[in-house]
């Protein structure tokens, strides 16, 4: 016979117990009735240190309980052969994932990370599949499962290894989620290579962030049998505070010159410390912060101030552990510059006219810049009056090319009609004012149909907008309901267009009447905003409404987008370069000529905070090696003069989640579906031992515990009943002589 839990039988010394009573035992001394013994000598007991069992085989019963219950505790068995068991040379499918996120780099995590990969490595036997992959915003594959049957047997772990310590942590953000179903594909993709029987398991060795992000996890189909087993990594040192820059919305509005800056303070949630210390970096002579900022909570603080005239663009925390995420890095976003020409006749100073409140409704902001030209004293001039030894023909082809919209509101000559025309089919935009029904000379000669023409329209009181077409992209600022409410605009005058004059021209708005106020004329590959009215005060009330700004700048957006240059960006980013060619063509086109075209825009070198360069290839816009953080400089090379523009900066500062290092909740991922299992070594586990796992399917299966504690319960009867007869024999004579 054998025991599953042979250390149960020790329980078998407490039957000393009932021999130590039966020992110390005293017999119950009863009270007696007798007659006086006053006249008997007084004679003391005789004492004694002898002492007898009693009552033999009513102790031998209660030993025998206590023997029973302890062989049943020690859940005993006949031992049966081990049969033989196939020895499985099927190996098992593993991925080791390895993080290597920005929250990594803290002390002690990363060498603690390779040593738990070394091991993971080591564990692998001959037969099992093992492929090593990193994550943090994106997957990489450092060794496949074809590059590990490749390997010599005796090698591959170390050259696993050694490829994980050429690859350190990086600077990006956590994809948690992405990467777990990357690893779970990758199994899949081998499995439909070479079908395998073996278990398949994902081994994670991650410092587990509550920044890690976890999408796409919840309600994923994972493969059947598949188990994950999450490895914790953990840093010595707990407490880690993160800053970051903080730019809204409202920012951008702001003029250029106000240079506020707002930072986020983030501490971890299992933080030891709370005070903190925020400073420019370098000698700026800038004033220091305080920051106090519980654990687990963030602050918006205002930044430390300059002295005049100070530029700084570096900020940093000092007071936690870890200083991987002290640094914000801060560049002032450069404004887009877009020209918009004016034609017509009108002094800037007259409130009575267009320009003034042109001039008045583009502002400039830190995003935007508008300069609105006027060359009215040259469009209405004949060509041949124009003076080519001082360059006002060419003045006025390179104000009309390097314009992004050119606003008409006079009849032009036929020259400046010629010129307009050619903008037009080059792709311009253009706004035609129709403030007098002479001006559709100039539509009909900017859109080739001469039969047009225009009439001052009869309004007995005033006209509104009656119609509008909110779909069209020029009202997609008004398209809410909130916004969208044109009928208090009224309109004392405007000119009547008739429609079957103007083919292929859309009407966007219409008046009470049905006459159409606003047309989209489309010339070449450009096209014409026809307004049938206009905003002087003496015409109508559209200039001192609120609609009048937002449908400019959304007329802006109309000709290719209003995209002001970013100035921060996080790890990972692609930067878009796209407005640093525009930026750079619009100035190569001011200074073309008729004669020569204006010089080509060449590519980008942009120069990392490390001081390595990256050469994009020619027409290449998008920048996506943004991974450290650091101020970048972007080199724009002219192709014709072989010389260098002046280098647009910008910052790329590390993803705030990275801040967040107090460890995910451990149910968490299970939560979401993900098959977890624990990360107890199976050399440790009774389980994995072939004898223990037969000893237990036959002691389950014969179960001889309970016959053990039937019998004990048996035993215990019979003592009960036995105690009890002898207790009422010894009491039936002292009954029998009272």
């Amino acid at each position: 016979m054998s025991f599953l839990a042979p250390f149960f039988m020790f329980g078998g010394l407490a039957i000393a117990l009932p021999v130590m009573f039966h020992l110390v035992r005293r017999s119950s001394r009863e009270k007696l009735l007798f007659s006086s013994l006053m006249f008997l000598r007084p004679n003391p007991p005789r004492l004694t240190r002898r002492h007898r069992l009693e009552n033999i085989f009513l102790l031998l019963l209660r030993c025998l309980a206590l023997c029973i219950l302890s062989l049943g505790f020690a859940r005993p068995f006949f031992q049966r052969p081990l049969a033989a068991v196939a020895t499985n040379t099927t190996g098992a499918h593993i991925v080791i994932l390895v993080d290597l996120s920005a929250s990594m780099k803290r002390e002690g995590v990363w060498a603690e990370a390779l040593a738990k990969v070394e091991a993971a490595l080591k564990k692998a036997t001959a037969a099992d599949q093992v492929a090593l992959l990193t994550f943090d915003d994106q997957v990489r594959t450092l060794v496949s499962f074809e590059q590990w049957a490749a390997m010599n047997l005796s090698d591959r772990a170390a050259l696993a290894a050694q490829r994980l310590r050429e690859s350190p942590p990086t600077w990006h953000s956590t994809q948690l989620g992405n990467a777990l179903i990357a690893a779970a594909e990758t199994i899949e993709d081998a499995e439909k290579r070479e079908p395998q029987a073996g278990p398949r398991r994902i081994v994670v060795i991650t410092d587990l962030q509550e920044g890690s992000r976890v999408d796409g996890l919840q309600g994923h189909e994972w493969p059947r049998g598949l188990e994950v087993v999450v490895d914790l990594v953990k840093a010595k040192r707990p407490t880690n505070a993160g800053l970051q820059w903080v730019m809204n919305v409202e920012d951008s509005a702001r003029p250029a010159t106000d240079t506020a800056v707002r930072l986020r303070v983030n501490n971890s949630a299992d933080a030891k410390r709370d005070q903190f210390l925020i400073r420019w970096a370098g000698d700026a002579g800038g004033d220091s912060l305080d920051a106090y900022v519980p654990p687990g909570q963030s602050r918006i603080l205002p930044a430390p101030r300059l002295p005049l005239n100070v530029v700084a663009e570096q900020i940093t925390l000092s007071g936690d552990d870890d200083n991987f995420d002290n640094t914000a890095y801060i560049v002032q976003p450069t404004a887009e510059e877009i020209n918009v020409l004016f034609l017509g006749n009108d002094a800037e100073g007259d409130p009575g006219q267009l320009l003034y409140y042109l001039k008045r409704a583009f502002q400039d902001t830190r995003r935007l810049a508008v300069h609105l030209n006027n060359i009215s004293d040259l469009l209405t001039r004949p060509l041949a009056t124009l003076s080519p030894s001082d360059g006002e023909r060419d003045r006025v082809r390179g104000l009309l090319s390097a314009s992004r919209l050119a606003i008409i509101a006079s009849t032009l000559s036929e020259a400046r009609r010629g010129e307009v025309r050619q903008y037009l089919t080059n792709g311009g935009t253009a706004l035609l004012v129709l403030n007098d029904p002479s001006t559709v000379a100039t539509l009909a000669q900017l859109t080739g149909v001469l039969g047009v023409s225009a009439s001052a329209a009869t309004v007995p009181n005033y006209a509104m907008f009656g119609q509008m077409d909110f779909t069209h992209p020029l009202f997609a600022p008004f398209a809410d309901p909130r916004f969208g409410d044109f009928t208090k605009i009224r309109f004392w005058k405007h000119c009547k267009l008739s429609l079957d004059q103007l083919p292929g021209a859309r009407v966007l708005a219409s008046y009470d009447d049905h006459d159409p106020a606003i047309l989209e004329v489309p010339v070449g590959r450009g096209r014409i905003f026809l307004f049938t009215f206009s905003w002087r005060p003496s015409d109508s009330q559209l200039a001192l409404s609120s609609k009048f700004v937002p449908l400019l700048y959304s007329l802006l957006d109309q000709t290719g987008g209003v995209s002001a240059q970013r100035a921060q960006f996080q790890v990972g980013d692609t930067v878009d370069l796209s407005s640093v060619r525009s930026r750079r063509r619009e100035e190569a086109d001011s200074v073309g000529t008729s004669g020569n075209p204006p010089p080509d825009v060449g590519g980008y070198t942009v120069r990392k905070p490390d001081g390595s360069q990256v050469q994009l290839a020619s027409g290449e816009t998008r920048f996506t090696q943004a991974d450290q953080p650091g101020i970048y400089e972007v080199l724009v090379t002219d192709d014709v003069k072989r010389r260098t523009a002046s280098p647009l900066r910008f910052a790329v500062n590390l993803d705030a989640a990275e801040s967040k290092t107090a460890p995910m909740p451990a149910d968490e991922l299970e939560r979401l579906g993900v098959p977890m299992k624990s990360v107890t070594a199976p050399s440790d586990s009774l389980a994995a031992k072939p004898e223990t796992l037969h000893q237990a399917e036959l002691e389950a299966r014969q179960k001889l515990w309970r016959w053990l504690l039937v019998t004990a319960l048996a035993v215990l009867l019979v003592e009960t009943w036995l105690a009890g007869w002898i207790t009422r024999r010894t009491a039936a004579p002292v009954v029998a002589a009272t």
